[in-house]
Protein backbone atom coordinates (compact mmCIF):
# COMPACT_ATOMS: atom_id res chain seq x y z
CA UNK A 1 0.00 0.00 0.00
CA UNK A 2 1.09 3.40 -0.76
CA UNK A 3 2.57 5.90 2.24
CA UNK A 4 2.88 9.24 2.05
CA UNK A 5 6.05 10.75 2.99
CA UNK A 6 4.44 13.17 6.02
CA UNK A 7 2.96 10.75 8.40
CA UNK A 8 -0.57 11.10 9.53
CA UNK A 9 -1.46 11.87 12.48
CA UNK A 10 -3.33 8.35 14.00
CA UNK A 11 -3.89 9.58 18.11
CA UNK A 12 -7.32 11.37 16.89
CA UNK A 13 -10.39 9.26 16.11
CA UNK A 14 -11.31 11.87 13.50
CA UNK A 15 -8.20 11.27 11.93
CA UNK A 16 -8.31 7.82 12.08
CA UNK A 17 -12.08 7.59 10.84
CA UNK A 18 -11.35 9.99 7.61
CA UNK A 19 -8.26 6.95 7.34
CA UNK A 20 -10.63 4.29 7.12
CA UNK A 21 -13.94 5.79 5.12
CA UNK A 22 -11.93 8.84 3.66
CA UNK A 23 -11.72 7.62 -0.11
CA UNK A 24 -14.48 8.99 -2.66
CA UNK A 25 -16.44 5.24 -3.07
CA UNK A 26 -15.70 3.90 0.51
CA UNK A 27 -19.12 4.80 1.84
CA UNK A 28 -20.62 3.62 -1.08
CA UNK A 29 -18.95 0.32 -1.25
CA UNK A 30 -20.28 -0.31 2.41
CA UNK A 31 -23.83 0.67 2.24
CA UNK A 32 -24.08 -1.39 -1.04
CA UNK A 33 -22.51 -4.50 0.94
CA UNK A 34 -24.96 -3.29 3.40
CA UNK A 35 -27.48 -3.80 0.67
CA UNK A 36 -26.56 -7.29 -0.50
CA UNK A 37 -24.58 -6.05 -3.25
CA UNK A 38 -21.80 -8.78 -2.27
CA UNK A 39 -19.27 -9.87 -5.44
CA UNK A 40 -16.93 -7.17 -6.93
CA UNK A 41 -18.14 -7.10 -9.78
CA UNK A 42 -21.84 -6.65 -9.04
CA UNK A 43 -20.09 -3.75 -7.11
CA UNK A 44 -18.27 -1.97 -10.05
CA UNK A 45 -21.70 -2.60 -11.68
CA UNK A 46 -23.53 -0.29 -8.68
CA UNK A 47 -20.87 2.46 -8.92
CA UNK A 48 -20.51 2.68 -12.93
CA UNK A 49 -18.91 6.01 -12.77
CA UNK A 50 -15.79 4.88 -10.55
CA UNK A 51 -13.59 2.38 -12.36
CA UNK A 52 -12.90 -1.01 -11.77
CA UNK A 53 -9.16 0.13 -10.78
CA UNK A 54 -10.27 2.35 -8.24
CA UNK A 55 -13.11 0.34 -6.37
CA UNK A 56 -10.51 -2.88 -6.21
CA UNK A 57 -8.03 -0.06 -4.41
CA UNK A 58 -10.45 0.94 -1.92
CA UNK A 59 -12.16 -2.33 -1.17
CA UNK A 60 -8.60 -3.30 -0.77
CA UNK A 61 -8.21 -0.82 1.88
CA UNK A 62 -11.28 -1.36 3.30
CA UNK A 63 -10.10 -4.67 4.20
CA UNK A 64 -7.13 -3.55 5.29
CA UNK A 65 -8.98 -1.38 7.87
CA UNK A 66 -10.83 -4.55 9.17
CA UNK A 67 -13.89 -3.24 7.38
CA UNK A 68 -14.70 -5.35 5.07
CA UNK A 69 -13.71 -10.09 4.23
CA UNK A 70 -13.83 -10.97 0.80
CA UNK A 71 -14.39 -15.07 1.25
CA UNK A 72 -12.81 -16.58 -2.24
CA UNK A 73 -14.99 -19.68 -3.17
CA UNK A 74 -12.83 -22.51 -3.97
CA UNK A 75 -14.56 -22.95 -7.56
CA UNK A 76 -13.59 -22.30 -11.89
CA UNK A 77 -13.45 -19.29 -12.35
CA UNK A 78 -12.77 -18.14 -8.62
CA UNK A 79 -16.11 -16.61 -7.07
CA UNK A 80 -15.02 -13.61 -4.49
CA UNK A 81 -17.82 -12.52 -2.30
CA UNK A 82 -17.62 -9.84 0.39
CA UNK A 83 -19.47 -8.32 3.31
CA UNK A 84 -18.91 -6.09 6.48
CA UNK A 85 -17.18 -7.70 9.31
CA UNK A 86 -18.50 -6.12 12.88
CA UNK A 87 -16.48 -2.99 12.32
CA UNK A 88 -17.96 -2.41 9.02
CA UNK A 89 -21.43 -2.50 10.59
CA UNK A 90 -20.59 -0.27 13.01
CA UNK A 91 -19.60 2.43 10.84
CA UNK A 92 -22.73 2.34 9.16
CA UNK A 93 -24.53 4.66 11.77
CA UNK A 94 -21.66 6.97 10.96
CA UNK A 95 -22.25 7.02 7.26
CA UNK A 96 -26.22 7.20 7.87
CA UNK A 97 -25.75 9.96 9.91
CA UNK A 98 -23.25 11.85 7.15
CA UNK A 99 -26.19 11.18 4.59
CA UNK A 100 -28.71 12.44 6.45
CA UNK A 101 -26.72 15.55 7.24
CA UNK A 102 -25.90 15.95 3.76
CA UNK A 103 -29.91 15.73 2.44
CA UNK A 104 -30.47 18.81 5.09
CA UNK A 105 -27.49 20.36 3.49
CA UNK A 106 -28.27 19.71 -0.41
CA UNK A 107 -30.44 23.17 -1.06
CA UNK A 108 -27.97 24.83 0.51
CA UNK A 109 -24.94 23.57 -0.77
CA UNK A 110 -26.33 23.28 -4.70
CA UNK A 111 -27.16 27.05 -3.94
CA UNK A 112 -23.48 27.89 -3.26
CA UNK A 113 -22.13 26.08 -6.00
CA UNK A 114 -24.93 27.71 -8.66
CA UNK A 115 -23.65 30.96 -7.06
CA UNK A 116 -19.86 30.70 -7.41
CA UNK A 117 -20.14 28.84 -11.44
CA UNK A 118 -21.90 32.10 -12.10
CA UNK A 119 -19.18 34.44 -10.37
CA UNK A 120 -16.52 32.44 -12.28
CA UNK A 121 -18.21 33.64 -15.39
Amino acid sequence: MYEKKIPKDLRCGLNIAIEVIGGKWKSNLLANINKGIKRPSELHKSIPQASARVLNQQLSELEFHGMVTKKIHNVLPPKVECSLTTGGESILEVLYAMKSWGEGYKKTFHDIIKYEHRSEA
